[in-house]
């Protein structure tokens, strides 16, 4: 490949942020070359003279002072903006050099992973062993204000950026957690996070269980290595789950698929505006020699996409769950003359028998061969009874708390939010289970605890059905 400037293509649906950091799926370009055309006063088009008429008119008559780079990045972001391109993006330099470190396999942070929910920022998991665990950050927990900034209105990006922060350095974190009323501030000290991207463990019947959770630098390596150590304890099939997770690294899928699809077929090909077409091949004859099932669902996305394609048209593996995200574009993102970088859509994926699988004019997604749907109460958002619910309660929160208790096997008969005299008779069962007082109104403490149960039932592998039907299958066409 030749470049005139840095470049790197990406593979790129959303963000996964881990502890302060943005994990993008990025894709290295496979093929072409970036031209940049130079302008000047002689020979600069109408359009560029409308610019600069504009920018004058600004910099004379606008009423305050105005920053010259400030109105650069405004018309870059603005122009990126017109593509009407989810995936397009300008970054100024600062934007840039955050980016550029989120392609590594670890960073400094507290070590926990975030998203927006209902308005808040919101831990997903605290990463095991990390700062934010070891501080007692818990799944759920709501951050509400990072050293005195508040994080209301912030987007998940401009929030991380707040955690960040050298290895070494505290950062005030001030939460809400569900169950209890009071505002917690916890101190946490930031430290150096690998980012483990695989995880994989001996299910019964020899059956092997690989977790992908992206496909960041080390994660062919991970992967290769997961499955080795499995091969040496008699592994007899294998499940690998990519439900989730958002994209990542063309060379990290590249090199997993190398090494399961069999007779050097196709893993993906790659398309470029002139229609023109790149085709990649595995690299080994055989395939394994025990049978395969992938996870899939309407998270995985991008790279996962290229795997389970990969998977399915040239190595047969059956896909269990729900049908995929749908991304089927590569954007490069080029560093600009100032180190600020412009990220834009250059290109299709296609699966190796040719289908694109992009939401936006595509297939929309790839479909599983054995549909799973997840249970409704898997939905299901964290409680927290301020006000303790009763008998004839009608709310929301009540509707998550009886979808918790029909999942742990407390039948209230109805999962609507309103709280009857089943609901009450659940909750009192659940209440003497627990060594509660069995009051049948969900306090503080009953919700808090119908919290924790719940989640160690998502957790539980037995409970996870599309895991297991990803099993029942392998087990049926193993040796």
């Amino acid at each position: 490949m030749e470049f005139r400037r840095k470049t790197v293509a990406l593979l790129m649906v959303g963000s996964m942020l881990v502890g302060g950091v943005v994990t993008s799926a990025v894709m290295m370009t496979p093929w072409g070359k970036e031209s940049f055309v130079q302008t000047n006063g002689k020979n600069s088009t109408p359009y560029q003279a409308k610019m600069d008429e504009a920018y004058r008119l600004i910099k004379e008559r606008y009423v305050r002072d105005v920053a010259d780079d400030k109105l650069i990045d405004g018309a870059l972001k603005g122009m990126v903006q017109a593509l009407g391109d989810p995936y397009s993006d300008y970054m100024n330099q600062a934007e840039a050099k955050e980016f550029l470190q989120e392609l590594d396999s670890s960073f400094s942070g507290i070590g926990a992973e975030v998203t927006i929910k209902n308005g808040r920022l919101t831990v997903v998991s605290p990463i095991k062993g990390s700062p934010a665990e070891r501080a007692g950050i818990r799944p759920d927990d709501q951050i509400l204000r990072v050293d005195e900034t508040s994080m209301e209105g912030l987007s998940v990006k401009e929030a991380v950026a707040k955690i960040r922060g050298p290895k070494g350095s505290k950062v005030a974190v001030e939460i809400l957690r569900p169950g209890v009323s009071a505002v917690q501030k916890i101190s946490v000290v930031r430290d150096e996070i690998p980012l483990v991207t695989v995880h994989g463990k001996m299910l019964p019947d020899q059956v092997g269980y690989v977790q992908v959770t992206q496909f960041s630098k080390d994660t062919a390596d991970e992967f290769l290595k997961s499955i080795a150590s499995l091969e040496k304890e008699g592994m007899k099939g294998l499940v690998i789950d990519v439900r989730g997770n958002p994209g990542g690294l063309l060379p990290a899928v590249q090199q997993m698929a190398e090494q399961l699809v069999p007779g050097k077929k196709a893993i993906l090909q790659v398309e470029a505006k002139d229609g023109s077409k790149k085709k990649f091949t595995s690299k080994v004859s055989e395939g394994k020699p025990y049978p395969i099932a992938m996870l899939i669902n309407k998270g995985s996305a991008s790279a996962s996409e290229i795997l389970a394609g990969a998977l399915k048209e040239s190595a047969g593996v059956p896909l269990v769950g729900e049908t995929t995200f749908g991304k089927g574009t590569v954007q490069t993102a080029i560093d600009l003359a100032d180190a600020s970088n412009l990220k834009i859509t250059v290109a299709k994926w296609l699966t190796p028998n040719g289908n694109w699988v992009d939401q936006h004019g595509g297939t929309k997604g790839i479909k599983p061969d054995i549909e799973v749907k997840p249970p409704a109460y898997t939905a299901a958002a964290p409680i927290n009874a301020e006000t303790p619910w009763k008998k004839d309660s009608n709310d929301l929160q009540v509707k998550n708390a009886q979808l918790m208790l029909d999942a742990l096997g407390f039948a209230p008969g109805r999962t609507d939010g309103y709280f009857d005299s089943k609901t009450e008779t659940s909750v009192t069962a659940f209440q003497k289970a627990n060594s509660l007082s069995a009051t049948g109104v969900v306090d503080k403490n009953t919700a808090e605890k119908l919290l924790n149960k719940f989640r160690e039932h998502l957790q539980d592998p037995k409970q996870d059905a599309q895991l297991q039907v990803a099993v029942q299958t392998v087990k049926k066409n193993m040796k």
